[in-house]
């Protein structure tokens, strides 16, 4: 066990000087109650003194009750001693902040988040999640085994900021496919999310006072990132086609937009509008950033092409996400940038934390390119078809029209608009005496919400389940 005790230089013998250091680091934690204390002999070894130093100083640690002796096993800290007494005898200074700082607290305050809700017995309509239950988990293993022992030791080494060059392949090959994107793998970017994306994209392209169009309601990652940011809001209002480009201003900086499954209302943005948005970037001088996080999941015809692919000016930045299709906790996403901004994203990402994790990288281009990761995606657009299915009838068999459903052609979540007036923090509270946990649309407008709404995710929900959860969701309502 390595141990630091400092030995202040005073007239004191050295044994009380050990035995001052080790009953301090006793009473400040650094040996919970009942922990081993290091040998006398180690003790000695680290820190240069006597062995017979090291054994007075313990005599004097048992003789006042700072530490126990256990024949044959050694020196424990004792259990009597209230360690936190010193700790609360001190007192934290107050900090001053800076504005990011300040701004980050306070977004941090406001930030509204299933993770942190309390869990139900059962009926959990969370969203943002994905399929845990379907996902290949086994297959992924073996790749990330074989993906380790074929890694060379220099490539353990700093990687490029910019991502691995077979996952940024991967990524686009697959966005060309499946999302009509329009890149090379040299404007693909990796980063952890695409909640650093947007931070990326906020710290690089905007200055404090710079008019950004959001839409409203909108996803609140977004939000506290443009506010941290010191951005002027400009709220776009969303209709049941999502945002309206009629009705933007005449000048911003940048539209950050939602268009395959708008945050939270689910609206599909139409080809119209999207050839219309794009029309009033270059008019405004702005870039857009098309957050596709739910891209991957449509239910009727064919997707719509991707702002990013209908785009001939290179005013569109592209941003995309493996949490909601692998696994959260992978961290991993991207944003596809115009050529001319690759370089300068590639250096933000590196003054950040330098690159994303190597390993998962190799693992997820190796299950990209090997075409697990589109069969995974058609078996759980199959599933999420059904669990969708199972949750349109759950809703007309025991709400009927009492209430209007939107986002439900895409995506993994749908909205509930009440037809008559209530109240989202009470329908809310009750529904989770019920055991049932379902969301209010309120925390994602920019203001005070004028419309009642009720977020319900279903893909992590069998269809048995959906159904009971309406039917007692309908009871309240």
């Amino acid at each position: 066990m390595q141990f630091v005790i400092p030995l202040p230089k005073d007239n004191e013998p050295l044994f009380r000087r050990v035995y001052r250091g080790l009953r301090e680091a006793i009473l400040r934690g650094a040996f919970v109650p009942g922990e081993k204390l290091p040998s006398t002999r180690d003790l000695a070894e680290q820190l240069g003194v006597s062995r017979t130093v090291s054994l007075m100083a313990y005599e004097q640690l048992l003789a006042e009750g700072f530490a126990t002796g256990r024949a044959g096993s050694g020196t424990y800290a004792s259990t009597a001693v209230v360690n936190h007494l010193q700790d609360a005898s001190r007192r934290s200074p107050k900090i001053p902040l800076s504005q990011f700082g300040a701004a980050a607290a306070a977004a941090g305050r406001k930030l509204h988040l299933p993770s942190r809700a309390p869990r139900p017995r059962a009926y959990d309509f969370a969203f943002g999640v994905s399929d845990l239950e379907t996902f290949p988990f086994q297959a992924w293993r073996r790749i990330l085994q074989r993906c380790a022992r074929k890694t060379r030791v220099a490539e353990l080494d700093y990687a490029s900021a910019s991502g691995s060059p077979a996952l940024r392949h991967a990524v686009c090959m697959h966005l060309r496919r499946a999302r009509a994107v329009a890149c090379d793998p040299e404007q693909v970017v990796i980063v952890n999310g695409s909640q650093q994306a947007l931070d990326l994209i906020g710290r690089v392209l905007l200055d404090r006072g710079d008019a950004v169009v959001i839409e409203d309601p909108c996803y609140q990652g977004t939000r506290e990132v443009l506010r941290v940011a010191g951005a002027r809001l400009y709220p776009g209002a969303v209709d049941d086609e999502g945002l309206n480009p009629a009705l933007l201003p005449k000048r911003a900086r940048i539209a950050f937009v939602t268009p395959s499954h708008q945050f939270p209302t689910g609206a599909i943005l139409p080809l119209a509008r999207r050839l219309a948005l794009i029309e009033w970037a270059q008019r405004a001088g702005a870039l857009i950033v098309e957050d596709d996080y739910d891209g991957e999941f449509f239910y009727r015809g064919q997707p719509i092409e991707s702002l990013q692919g209908l785009d001939r000016n290179g005013r569109v930045i592209y941003v995309g996400t493996f949490s909601r299709t692998v696994f959260s906790a992978l961290r991993i996403g991207y944003l596809i940038a115009p050529k001319d901004l690759v370089a300068t994203f590639t250096a933000a990402k590196w003054l950040c934390d330098r690159h994303t994790a190597v390993l998962e990288q190799e693992t997820l281009a190796e299950f990209i390119s090997s075409g697990l990761y589109e069969r995974y995606l058609r078996r759980v657009r199959r599933r999420n078809a059904k669990r969708r299915q199972a949750l349109l009838e759950a809703v007309d068999r025991h709400l009927g029209d009492r209430v209007k459903v939107s986002g439900s052609d895409a995506g993994a979540h749908v909205v509930l608009w009440p037809k008559r007036r209530i109240s989202e923090k009470q329908v809310v509270a009750n529904a989770l005496k019920r055991g049932v946990l379902i969301y209010g649309l309120a925390p994602y407008h920019l203001g005070k919400s004028s419309r009642p709404g009720l977020l319900l995710g279903y893909s992590r929900l069998s269809e048995r389940e959906i159904a009971e959860g309406i039917r007692r969701l309908a009871e309240i309502l």
